[in-house]
């Protein structure tokens, strides 16, 4: 598995990493069997970066990070969390006493000191503006409880906000063949800046698997369920905004479009590894197959020019209109 250098950190991370939002919730049932079993597959196949969250399973998915590393002594995994979303979502809450307390709790979940990489996880937007934000995050690297820390956002424009802060270590943004806005502006500022860029939702919800039909049913307690509409976060999460009609639509064309050997899911990986200033993506798995697949698609041939060209226009032509307005 190649590796990136983490911006200006000088810690290197996989390429391809994993998102472990699916071993903790929103995403269907995954028993603790099966998520360790996703770790090990990911770790066998070079992941040496896992993304995880406070509130994913409201801890549940930091502590199976936390037991798989246990048993793993021998690996090197750089480990981000994120916090912020367990609390009401106002800008008054991201003070520095809550911070203490939401990185007490997280490092207990994990079973370390310090964390390697701790990411506001898409705050309000005044947050991003905050002088006192990031003295009170200085303060946690000062006191040695993170390593670095970055931030996780919904917006462009809140990607550009951070990055001009000179000590924020890395941004997560959605970036996929459906959402391609942060290639203009977010990717390049953060390349100068020295700030890794962390893509999230790297196969907009599954919709670039391209296995799902309009008539494909989730489980109740799955976000491809009950958030269509935004109805529990940002939409931008689920589908990555694109209404499920047209992405079932453009996702079959998109499959087409995978050259010989590669499954649309690699593609929409390898889209993604080979944009310039992109750090790791963090594809999600529910399954040890689909964890190594993913992973593989870091080792595929480059694509040509032909199927960009493809790519691009499949995006202008069905999902420009529909996401680049908004995020």
């Amino acid at each position: 598995m190649d590796e990136r250098t983490f911006g200006r950190t000088g810690q290197r991370a996989s390429v391809v990493g994993l998102g472990t939002w699916q071993l903790g919730a929103d995403w269907g049932d995954v028993d603790e069997k099966d998520a360790l079993a996703v770790l090990d597959a990911a770790a066998e196949s070079g992941v040496t970066f896992f993304d995880t969250a406070d509130v994913y399973g409201d801890g549940r998915s930091e502590q199976t990070v936390a037991a798989f590393l246990r048993g793993r002594p021998d690996l090197d995994i750089m480990v981000a969390t994120k916090m912020g979303r367990r609390a009401d979502q106002l800008p008054e809450n991201y003070v520095l006493d809550n911070f203490r307390a939401w990185n007490d709790r997280s490092r207990r979940n994990l079973g370390v000191d310090r964390i390697d990489l701790v990411q506001l996880h898409c705050p309000p937007t005044p947050v991003y503006s905050s002088d006192e934000v990031y003295d009170a995050l200085d303060t946690l690297v000062a006191e040695e409880r993170v390593a670095r820390y970055g931030v996780s956002v919904e917006t462009c424009a809140e990607a550009l906000t951070a990055i001009a802060r000179p000590n924020v270590a890395s941004v997560q943004i959605i970036l996929n063949p459906f959402r391609m806005k942060p290639l203009a502006e977010v990717l390049p500022a953060a390349a100068e800046a020295g700030v890794a860029v962390i893509a999230r939702v790297p196969l907009a919800s599954g919709l670039l698997s391209g296995k799902y039909t309009k008539e494909t049913v989730f489980a109740a307690d799955d976000h491809r369920t009950y958030n269509r509409n935004g109805e529990a976060f940002d939409v931008g999460e689920t589908f990555s905004g694109v209404d499920y009609a047209t992405g079932v639509e453009a996702a079959a064309e998109f499959a087409a479009l995978a050259p010989e050997g590669y499954t649309p899911a690699q593609l929409a990986l390898r889209w993604i590894v080979e944009q310039p200033g992109v750090t790791t993506v963090i594809p999600g798995a529910r399954n040890p197959e689909q964890a190594r697949a993913n992973a593989a698609a870091a080792a595929l041939p480059a694509l040509d020019a032909r199927t960009l060209t493809a790519i691009g226009d499949l995006y202008e032509r069905r999902i420009r209109q529909q996401v680049e307005g908004r995020w």
